[in-house]
């Protein structure tokens, strides 16, 4: 009997599960908050014919099975784009990844001979079992250049202390990166290797990535299409505000509300969720534990605004993005959005500036008015040097609430807290993707998370578990994970998927 899946959330992550439900014969329905766009934080924003990101969405995997859906989904729209990016400090640019001969150079030679002390020092007395990012990121740089390159970006995205920062977040983002590992990536520059085989590539070294021709937006919108020519159904505006599970029949009854308030009940066999992990949480009934109700009462998230400014292509930079690694200016991070693509920018002779403010709702930031923010971004770019004297002839401001799951010290035991109660009480219901399970995922991962999901649900029991992937690097990061398709890496990921998680 074809299974009913309802699927909370129409990003990558839900639209990818819906996807793959029913191209394998799944009646699928998918809810979806937003009232007319899908794709979550990796949709598009179109702005008098500019568009733009909500951060800049690169494609590129290790997961052929990832790769090929993106390719089934868009054969003739990706475009093959050279990677790009700098750190501002100090009044200078640094390539990123960091390219160690360069970077010395310009810090001269007494901050030079410092961070290679630093770094040397690191190396003989590193900080055993690093908990928190800090130390993660010294025992690999050394603590000058942590200093001088991670530390102020880093507490801009997070607004806390790099100490109070879980090192997974490091492992997680800038895995396999050191100081080391440059050296021997600048040595190797421009040796020829194979394009097909990408298992053995440290993401943050990747020199070029896929990217559809008008922007991720465009990807999810062809994945919504393929949905509903494949029988599914995609409800925007409905809002899920409860779901109760029947232990009797196994059923789950979704009931979610449109803008009018109104509710209306959906019943299935089974639920897959996006939704970020704390909201679900609130959500079910029967009611979870005190524990657990506490444990997502906890989850923090990072919530984050973007400020577009258009204005005329003078030239001043052509990087997909640059890290600001300068405390005097608020803005984290500024995208170029005609470096991604040029179809971006409908006019050739201007270009589109994504400045990118890491807050939380409601603070100071967050409630300026989007004139203001305006401002604020125009002066900044200014003070950097990145507007070169042009004026600014349009903006848009896009606020985006739970941008980030926040890693801090406590946050996987709260997490593993959760994951246990709704494995025993709530068999069926897959969390999946970044707020879903409150992982710093990247897409591709977010999209693996569904893939398996959406297996189990086919299969009718639990064959894989969704919560390995970009945790146990035996899976999603050695070669096999990233030339074959999932489904052949079953014998190994029964033996592992069937441990509990962790008490």
């Amino acid at each position: 009997m074809r299974p009913h899946v309802a699927v909370i959330g129409a990003g990558p992550a839900g639209l990818t599960a819906a996807h793959q439900l029913c191209k394998g014969g799944a009646h699928v329905t998918v809810l979806e908050a937003d009232p007319t766009t899908v794709g979550g934080i990796s949709r598009t924003v179109v702005h008098n014919g500019f568009r733009f990101d909500i951060g800049g969405h690169r494609f590129f995997s290790k997961s052929r099975e990832v790769e090929d859906f993106w390719s089934e989904l868009l054969p003739h729209d990706m475009l093959e784009r050279p990677r790009s990016s700098r750190i501002y400090y100090a009044g200078q640019f640094f390539s990123y990844p960091l390219r160690p001969l360069e970077a010395l150079t310009k810090l001269g030679p007494i901050e030079a001979g410092l961070c290679v002390a630093s770094y040397a020092k690191a190396r003989l007395k590193p900080v055993e079992n690093p908990k928190n990012f800090e130390d993660w990121v010294v025992n690999q740089f050394g603590e000058r250049l942590f200093r001088i390159f991670f530390k102020t970006y880093t507490e801009k995205v997070w607004g806390m202390s790099c100490r109070e920062i879980s090192a997974d977040w490091a492992a997680q983002r800038i895995k396999g990166l050191s100081l080391s590992t440059a050296v021997l990536s600048a040595l190797r520059a421009g040796r020829s290797a194979d394009a097909s085989d990408r298992s053995g590539v440290i993401k943050t070294l990747i020199d070029t990535f896929r990217y559809p021709r008008l922007g991720p937006g465009m990807m999810w919108e062809a994945c919504a299409d393929a949905i509903q020519t494949h029988g599914g159904r995609i409800l925007m505006g409905r809002r899920v505000t409860r779901v109760e599970h029947d232990a009797t029949t196994g059923k789950y009854r979704v009931h979610h509300a449109g803008p009018d308030g109104e509710e209306t009940r959906l019943e299935v066999d089974r639920l897959i969720s996006s939704a970020p992990l704390s909201e679900l949480v609130r959500s079910l009934s029967p009611a979870l534990s005190d524990a657990s109700l506490a444990a997502a009462a906890s989850l923090k998230y990072r919530d984050f605004l973007i400020v577009v400014l258009i204005a005329k292509d003078t030239g001043t930079f052509s990087d997909n993005w640059l890290y600001i690694q300068d405390s005097s200016v608020l803005v984290g991070r500024i995208q170029n959005f005609k470096s991604w693509s040029p179809e971006m920018v409908p006019d050739p002779s201007m270009a589109a500036y994504g400045c990118e403010y890491f807050c939380h709702a409601g603070d100071g930031l967050w409630t300026k008015s989007d004139e203001e923010l305006r401002a604020l971004a125009e002066r900044e770019m200014t003070s950097i040097g990145l507007l070169n004297g042009t004026r600014v002839v349009d903006s848009a401001v896009v606020r985006q609430p739970k941008a980030y799951p926040v890693y801090d010290g406590s946050y996987q035991r709260h997490v593993d807290t959760i994951r246990r109660e709704l494995a025993v009480r709530f068999p069926g219901l897959y969390a999946v993707g970044r707020n879903g399970m409150h992982k710093y995922n990247n897409q591709d991962h977010s999209m693996m998370t569904a893939m398996l999901a959406a297996k189990n649900v086919l299969a009718g029991h639990e064959l894989f578990d969704p919560w390995r992937v970009n945790q146990d690097a035996q899976y999603h990061e050695e070669g096999a994970a990233g030339a074959e398709e999932t489904g052949r890496l079953i014998p190994r990921l029964l033996r592992r998927s069937t441990r509990p998680p962790p008490r």
